[in-house]
């Protein structure tokens, strides 16, 4: 190991000393982060310099036209669980004003069966929102996946053409600072591939 971190050349350690010294400085960064950028520069060759490619996930994500049938597939299951859950509400509503306003002459057997029925139907129209909930997150895992999948050919297949060392996914400042002089942002490129046939 100490041999292999030998033969790193300068500019491997100027990669290292303006990406990994920063994020040290900041705490910015997680561990994990850090131990990338070093694979990311230990596997670019002792005559060339690293080369390292960034993007927005979000922003490419969004860019896909699979992307858009997805968001109106969640929507219209999302409106439809919405439009059950108030109408159970305004059911459940009802029936309780319907109890107070009767709370005074109903005999104590018709009064308990009452409050009864109130909480049986609370507790089905609390299980059905958990339960909703449940289904609409398990609705777009399984819509937004091959998307995902996409992305990661999309990621690769520039990658390996290109030549970078790594690709860093730059959404919520989670890169904050990378030098400029061995960067190259990707997200026009990713983007065009990814509403290409190309993958």
């Amino acid at each position: 190991m100490f041999n292999a971190i030998k033969s790193f050349n300068m500019n491997n350690h100027q990669v290292l000393k303006h990406i990994v010294g920063i994020a040290a400085k900041s705490i910015a960064l997680p561990c994990s982060f850090l131990v990338l950028l070093f694979l990311c520069a230990s596997t670019t060759p002792a005559s060339a310099q690293a080369k390292i490619g960034y993007f927005s996930y979000n922003e490419a994500f969004k860019s896909m036209p699979e992307y858009a049938i997805a968001e109106r597939n969640l929507s219209s299951l999302r409106a439809q669980y919405e439009a059950e859950m108030k109408r159970a509400e305004n059911e459940f509503n009802k029936k309780y004003e319907e109890f107070l306003e009767g709370i005074d002459t109903f005999a104590k057997p018709i009064r308990q069966k009452r409050q009864s029925e109130l909480q049986e139907m609370m507790e089905r129209n609390v299980a059905f929102k958990q339960e909703a909930k449940k289904l609409l997150e398990a609705a777009e895992r399984d819509a937004y996946f091959p998307l995902k999948a996409k992305m990661e050919r999309a990621l690769a297949k520039i990658g390996q053409e290109q030549g970078y060392a790594c690709i860093l996914n730059t959404d919520s400042n989670a890169c904050p600072y990378i030098d400029p002089n061995i960067r190259v942002d990707i997200t026009k490129a990713l983007k065009e591939l990814l509403n290409s046939d190309s993958l």
